[in-house]
């Protein structure tokens, strides 16, 4: 029996732009969008607007938990806990550790994903941050556990996680990096250049060996100088390589968000939260990444040094932060969150987009990004009470 789901005369977010129509939904598939009527649909607020799932390429944890936690049960929560803020698809992203706690998260996320859960938001696979990244850039990263890049070492990972890496983050000035980049290039998976002391040359090198993503762009990468424009004037100046941004006003202001908004191709302009297993606790908690202490106060993570240790960052926050920041609509910014990761990742003919045929991956919110229900597969995954 078909597994039937819809709304009707909503204002919904199709490909074609913002309409008010009906959708119709049937066991997971956006089946069809139109002028229609039958029994049982939901009639959304006026207020209230149906976009496409946001997807989160780079996340660490939430609620609490982690992905080096290595359990199924901490994968659960996380996917359900983003599940609350819109996120319907995501990368679970590891961090520079020991080869055997990477390891072991690689090995649980392979098991997670092979027991296809249904519940909360679906792991599309792995964002491996580290352990292939600069020392003069760790960020708030254990140096003691950071590698020389190259691909022998990197192989071990592939084969650990069921081939189930979709993004790595690496310093390519490193190591064989650029050697390492082909091989990920011909594999299908995203080359990301971060926690990187990457100079132009650098970079220019990495991206004609198919680098394709900068990791959340200005921080823990060489900046911006008039001699040498580093690896963040080089993320504004090839048009071709899309940028992450952690749009939650600590890591990047409002300017150097505008100042890379404006000097970007805006499907190359890609939302990520970043965020830690401290999103979702309450201010004043102290919370733990990679063996160290994470102090939680007015929105901020941050080492006991000071060192930003990642975010608290909801993606609906996100979208509304950039809203403001950058004075646009949203139907503009739920794209950076949605159709930009889809088309980076490779899904964007799945996912990303409300369109016939393509996974009932949706969210209910209203004009301040509230989100009042999560679909994923045609299925409710958060539903406000």
């Amino acid at each position: 029996m078909k597994k039937v789901l819809g709304f009707k005369s909503s204002w919904i977010l199709t490909e074609e732009g913002l309409k008010k129509t009906s959708l119709l939904i049937e066991d997971g598939i956006i089946k069809k969008i139109g002028d229609f009527d039958m029994d049982g649909l939901i009639q959304l607020d006026e207020n209230q607007i149906l976009i496409p799932g946001f997807i989160d390429q780079h996340i660490h944890g939430a609620m609490g938990s982690d992905a080096m936690d290595a359990t199924i049960k901490d994968l659960s929560i996380i996917a359900e806990g983003v599940a609350m803020e819109g996120t319907t698809a995501f990368l679970a992203t590891t961090m520079t550790q020991s080869k055997e706690n990477i390891d072991k998260a690689l090995v649980c996320v392979k098991k997670y994903i092979d027991e296809n859960h249904e519940e909360g938001a679906e792991i599309l696979g792995v964002h491996l941050e580290g352990p292939f990244i600069s020392t003069k850039f760790v960020g708030a990263q254990p140096i003691e556990h950071v590698q020389i890049p190259n691909v022998e070492n990197f192989k071990h990972y592939e084969e650990t996680s069921g081939n189930h890496i979709k993004l790595i983050t690496l310093a390519p000035e490193e190591g064989d990096a650029v050697e390492l980049i082909k091989y990920l290039k011909s594999k299908g998976i995203v080359a990301s250049i971060g926690h990187t002391n990457a100079t132009y040359e650098d970079c220019k090198k990495a991206i004609e060996a198919g680098a394709s993503n900068i990791t959340h762009t200005y921080n823990a990468q060489k900046p911006i100088h008039h001699r040498e424009v580093g690896t963040v004037g080089s993320a504004m100046l090839f048009d071709e390589v899309n940028c992450e941004a952690i749009c939650d006003g600590i890591h990047l202001s409002a300017p150097a968000i505008k100042l890379l908004w404006k000097n970007k191709p805006h499907d190359k302009f890609t939302l990520i939260t970043d965020a830690m297993r401290a999103k979702g606790l309450p201010d004043g908690s102290v919370s733990e990444l990679g063996g160290q202490a994470v102090y939680v106060k007015n929105g901020e993570a941050r080492l006991e040094n000071g060192t930003l240790a990642g975010s608290v960052l909801k993606m609906n926050n996100a979208v509304s932060n950039v809203m403001r920041f950058l004075d646009l609509p949203l139907k503009d910014v739920v794209t950076y969150a949605s159709a930009n990761p889809a088309k980076n990742l490779g899904v964007y003919d799945k996912m990303g987009s409300i369109k016939e045929g393509k996974l009932a991956n949706l969210v209910v919110v209203d004009q301040n990004v509230n989100v009042y229900m999560t679909i994923r597969n045609g299925k409710e995954i958060y539903h406000r009470i």
